[in-house]
């Protein structure tokens, strides 16, 4: 049976709350899904077997205490609701919609497949975790550090910052952002074929990559007699003789392609 557990942050004592999740299968890959409306969520490996998720208030509901020509605003004691349901070591966790909520989880350095989603006001941080990754925001950055295995990563206004400790040699992996800075640092040894476009923007690297010369792909539409020419021009090219593809792009801001040191 799955097991389902709920916690509640109390606005007037800004206090945060802490679920423990023990999975099914203790040791054997999991799968965590965390889908946010409004709010940050940060994943940290730890050494322990549970998931375990803290939901904190947000400080900054401290700044409107005073509104409405010096009448206090009346609110209802939960600040936030946050859910999580584990069932065969999927462990899917969400909070109520109409607030913003900050989700901190440990989950265990074994491995597993994270799938973390925010869409407002909120940064997405991810540190010292082992696994496949896909991570989506739409309005704030994505943050990934000391991470090991495949990311696929995209948000639409925000940076993009991973840092590999080791990758999945065999994996292909994207890094995309329409306004901000992509900035992805792999391994020394890494092999890879890459794809990069920035429309507004510089590409900047450490990496020997061989460019491969390759014609633009151009779209012609037509309607009601008008003719379109779109041009879409990206950069191709070879890292330590190829690999799997390496995509990264951006419209507003800079590629970073790093090597670690």
């Amino acid at each position: 049976m799955a097991m389902l557990l709920t916690t509640s942050l109390w606005a007037q004592n800004d206090k945060s709350e802490q679920l423990s999740v023990p999975l099914s299968d203790p040791g054997k890959p999991y799968k965590l899904n965390v889908d946010l409306v409004q709010g940050s969520i940060t994943v940290m490996g730890y050494e322990g077997k549970e998931i375990v998720i803290t939901t904190q208030a947000d400080e900054r509901r401290k700044l409107n205490r005073e509104t409405g020509g010096g009448m206090r605003r009346l609110e209802g004691a939960a600040a936030a609701d946050s859910k999580a349901e584990e069932k065969n070591n999927k462990v899917t966790v969400s909070a109520e919609m109409a607030r913003r909520v900050n989700l901190v989880i440990k989950v265990p350095q074994s491995g597993g497949a994270l799938n973390l989603t925010s869409v407002n006001d909120g940064t997405i941080m991810v540190s010292n975790v082992t696994g496949e990754m896909e991570v989506s925001n739409t309005n704030g950055s994505i943050k990934m550090s000391n991470v090991a295995g495949s990311v696929v990563a995209n948000t639409t206004n925000g940076n993009v910052s991973v840092s590999f400790k080791s990758i999945d040699p065999k994996a292909a992996m994207a890094f995309t952002s329409l306004n901000g800075n992509v900035d992805v640092t792999f391994p020394a040894g890494l092999k890879a074929n890459v794809k990069l476009k920035t429309d507004r923007g510089n590409i900047y690297t450490d990496f020997d990559v061989v460019n491969e010369a390759r014609k633009p792909d151009v779209t012609r539409t037509a309607k009601d007699g008008m003719y379109s020419l779109k041009i879409d021009d990206w950069v191709y090219g070879k890292i330590d003789g190829g690999g799997p593809e390496m995509l990264m792009k951006t419209m507003n801001g800079n590629l970073y392609l790093r090597k670690a040191k």
